[in-house]
């Protein structure tokens, strides 16, 4: 663990339901801000979310703009029209709204209007710092955390590569965190987002990076999965877990961008670009596979992450432990009708061939560094061979 630790966190957070009606107090809290441009997708247009956030801001004295362009994983080349959209408008703020897509393009619009709008300026090991345009992000899937993170995914085009690009700049001005924004969302994404959120936790509970606070939130958002998720899966309706859902990615992400993401989300990314996998339903497939790569490494960590998800008795000892989180993710994986690489339909000789280069990528991303157990690029490969028929 860190001797000293930096903390990012967005200034202005709005937690509960129905926070999204407090748009305009919290642009007020975030400054001299005049004409946002809302960043979404067209689903949020056509449900009537983007344009509810617009009349609500137009209540406060904001006039508005809305760019909908962005899409699932989204790439350069959408964030450079939304700079374009958002210069021509002379928009002075960027609100994103909807799932990790939304936000995360609003944060690089946010930061590379100001700055270079070239990607690969940005690919990590580079970490940015400068302020970009205040942005507030509005999450309408519990899942990301990107509403309180300093990462930002986005797939460079011209390579088809998942790049995450990070630091401070790309830490939210403020946060509207509002679980009913979340209720008209299936069960599919209710688990894989849950997975996602578990994940963060998991990953950041056992990273070489993590701190004092990480460990928190981390221990937070595990117990908090564990008592809803299966509730929130079984009953979409259940306000009372979709909220606890909620609060737990927002966690979630506290926990893992200030302490760091590891090997599922390092081998996540450039299989979900290749083979366009949703991310938690990517990290799904993947975290039980690389759970039993790691365990030996960190087996109080890993022991401690079972009995917060409440797979383990506070009374069981770590191998006992250890052996009930393994399984039970294997069990979240069937109850949660989470498909295996074939089952998903990825073409398995394509999946083969490209294995080779989706471990290089994971190991340019930094991220297996972090890991409890460093893996070589061999290893990585027979994980993902391994996730084939699971």
């Amino acid at each position: 663990m860190r001797e000293t630790v930096r903390i990012c966190l967005p200034r202005v957070m709005q937690i509960g339901g129905d926070s999204i009606k407090e748009i305009g107090a919290v642009l007020k809290a975030v400054g001299s801000v005049k004409k946002p441009l809302i960043v979404t997708d067209k689903r949020m247009v056509e449900i009537g979310i983007a344009g509810r956030a617009q009349q609500l801001l137009l209540a406060a004295g904001y006039s508005s703009g809305i760019f909908d362009e962005v899409l699932p994983d989204p790439t350069d080349t959408v964030v450079l029209e939304g700079i374009d959209i958002l210069i021509a408008g002379g928009y002075d703020c960027v609100i994103g709204i909807g799932g990790g897509s939304s936000i995360d393009a609003a944060k690089a619009i946010a930061v590379m209007s100001r700055y270079s709008r070239n990607i690969l300026d940005y690919r990590p090991p580079t970490e940015f710092f400068d302020s970009g345009l205040p942005m507030v992000a509005i999450p309408t899937t519990a899942g990301t955390g990107s509403e309180v993170t300093h990462h930002t995914v986005l797939i460079h085009e011209a390579s088809g590569e998942k790049i995450s690009i990070r630091g401070e700049a790309f830490v939210p001005t403020a946060a509207i965190i509002d679980y009913k924004l979340t209720m008209s969302k299936p069960k599919r994404l209710i688990a894989d987002n849950a997975i996602d959120t578990l994940t963060h936790a998991i990953e950041a509970y056992v990273s070489k990076k993590r701190t004092l606070l990480s460990d928190r939130m981390a221990l937070d958002t595990m117990r908090l999965v564990g008592e809803n998720l299966e509730r929130a899966y079984e009953n979409p309706k259940d306000e009372e877990a979709r909220a606890a859902l909620m609060l737990a990615a927002t966690f979630g992400g506290i926990a893992f961008s200030n302490a760091s993401i590891n090997l599922v989300h390092a081998m996540s990314r450039p299989m979900g670009s290749i083979f366009n996998v949703p991310h938690g339903m990517c990290n799904a497939m993947l975290l039980s596979e690389v759970t039993k790569f790691s365990v030996d490494a960190a087996k109080d960590r890993y022991a401690d992450c079972a009995r917060a998800i409440g797979f383990a008795e506070k009374s069981d000892d770590d191998e006992i432990a250890i052996s009930k989180l393994l399984g039970g993710l294997d069990r979240y994986n069937k109850v949660l009708e989470v498909p295996s690489v074939k089952s998903f339909g990825i073409n398995i000789q394509q999946y083969h061939e490209v294995a080779d280069r989706m471990a290089s990528e994971a190991l340019s991303s930094g991220a297996p560094n972090n890991n409890p157990r460093i893996p070589n690029k061999e290893e990585i490969i027979a994980i993902y061979k391994a996730v084939v028929c699971e």
